[in-house]
């Protein structure tokens, strides 16, 4: 379990560092909270794990543009977000809804689209055995 908490740990300070450059330090988005569920290695695709988390956004919290050099699935439980990739479309998703991005896709778009209530999903990685989940667009 401590594998899967270190690319979460360069997540909230990617957040931290990308909300604070694009808001301005008076209008900085609340981070979300990441809390790692699973990290399992898939002997049948050799080199392949699949990392499960669970995220929060507070009221108005986001993510900044990032990108998974992975497959990555999004799963809403409660609230409501709103996801996009660069050249996609933004697309608002409710509980039971999902959204797909893919290991060249850049991640413009993750927040919540509330301001008064919390939003909470699971995101499903399927990534290679010790690369960061996380990485900053331009890599």
């Amino acid at each position: 379990m401590r594998k899967a908490l270190v690319p979460w740990l360069l997540f909230a300070g990617l957040v931290a560092a990308g909300v604070a450059s694009a808001a301005g330090p008076e209008a900085k988005a609340p981070e979300p909270i990441v809390k790692p569920v699973m990290t399992k290695a898939l002997p049948d695709y050799p080199g392949k794990e699949v990392l499960v988390l669970e995220v929060e956004y507070p009221p108005g919290g986001a993510d900044p543009v990032h990108r998974h050099d992975a497959h990555g699935v999004v799963y809403v439980v409660e609230g409501s977000i709103v996801m996009g990739v660069k050249g996609g479309k933004e697309v608002t998703l409710k509980p039971g809804e999902a959204f797909h991005e893919g290991p060249g896709d850049i991640h413009t778009v993750g927040r919540n689209a509330s301001s008064t209530e919390p939003a909470k999903f699971v995101v499903f990685l399927l990534k290679d055995v010790g690369k960061p989940a996380l990485l900053p667009p331009g890599t």
